[in-house]
């Protein structure tokens, strides 16, 4: 499964990121916070919450806005 990463402009493509290569990061790092596009189907992204919690990891997951407009906003994950 391939989850877009936050944009760091909002002209730019989003970059993908594999779960394997999340939970990799994890266990070298055992804790992280992730910010995922919004092009992300909301399915995926419990998808990959389950998939961790799955894996032993505690998985907090939220939609954060940072504009006032409906589709100005991004996904956090803290993965622990």
């Amino acid at each position: 499964m391939d989850i877009l990463i936050a944009r760091d402009a909002i002209d730019e493509k989003p970059k993908k990121i594999s779960l394997t290569k999340i939970k990799d990061e994890l266990k070298e790092v055992g804790a992280k916070i992730y910010y995922f596009d919004k092009d992300n189907s909301h399915k995926n992204m419990m998808g990959l919450v389950e998939s961790l919690e799955n894996a032993g990891y505690n998985a907090y997951f939220r939609e954060v806005k940072y504009g006032l407009g409906d589709d100005e906003y991004m996904y956090e994950l803290h993965a622990l």
